[in-house]
């Protein structure tokens, strides 16, 4: 039942537009990146949007795609910093870039979720600074478990021989992003609940629309079931 829930032609259409968000958003990010301007990164919205408004399924998957377009940029080349992470160590960059995009959008749907029971506002927010924590703190982490192949990235990009490791992965390469993130969440927390509410309202009236209405002259039992009136013992007339 869940799934066909989810699985409606409205989710559908909507998940769509937002994995093709997701995909442009990144790549252009990237591309700032590269052209050495500071990356906007818009990413976790449409993936903290898809969680608030379609369910924890849906971030999760938007979160994945957001994981997969990081990790196709880095092993095309398209990012250059991940790319020489990727020839350090292939198989932790790829799984880096996965787990931390799918781990943001899950958590923002399932506190949404729980949170939203008492106050639909306070879960949006929660939900929205969510994401950016999540999928920075799972990249400091997977950072300083390939500790060897960072140090080897620092080499190779030139950066100064008294650099710490800690420095380098907290402040250079997580702190300026993850402000942006966290930014750009924010700000933008109660547009998305605007617009989680409005998504809301519109699927309230088919969901009424789907429900059918009793017949007349059977009264409907607790749990929804028409209740049938008793059947006549064989041989009874009918009176007229």
């Amino acid at each position: 039942m869940a799934n066909k829930r989810f699985f409606t032609s409205r989710n559908v259409a909507f998940l769509a537009v937002l994995v093709a968000l997701v995909v442009v958003l990144q790549v252009m990010s990237t591309l700032i990146g590269r052209l050495g301007g500071t990356p906007l990164s818009l990413v976790l919205i449409p993936v903290v949007l898809g969680a608030v408004m379609i369910g924890p399924l849906a971030g999760t998957l938007l979160g994945f795609v957001f994981g997969v377009v990081v990790a196709v940029c880095g092993v095309t080349g398209f990012d250059g910093w991940t790319f020489l992470l990727f020839t350090e160590q292939p198989v932790l960059t790829v799984l880096l870039c996965l787990v931390k995009g799918t781990a943001a959008g899950a958590a923002a749907g399932l506190l949404y979720k729980l949170i939203a029971r008492k106050n639909r506002y306070a879960g949006v927010i929660v939900a929205s600074l969510a994401a950016p924590v999540v999928n920075t703190g799972l990249f400091v982490a997977g950072a300083f478990l390939m500790s060897g192949a960072i140090q080897n990235v620092m080499a190779a990009t030139g950066v100064d021989a008294g650099t710490t490791l800690v420095y380098y992965v907290i402040i250079g390469l997580a702190g300026v992003n993850f402000l942006i993130e966290f930014a750009v969440n924010a700000v933008a927390s109660p547009a998305i609940y605007r617009i989680a509410e409005l998504f809301a309202r519109r699927r309230r009236p088919a969901a009424a629309e789907g429900q059918a209405a009793p017949d007349a002259g059977q009264a409907p039992s607790e749990n929804g079931a028409k209740i049938l009136p008793p059947a006549k013992p064989a041989g009874e007339r009918t009176e007229k």
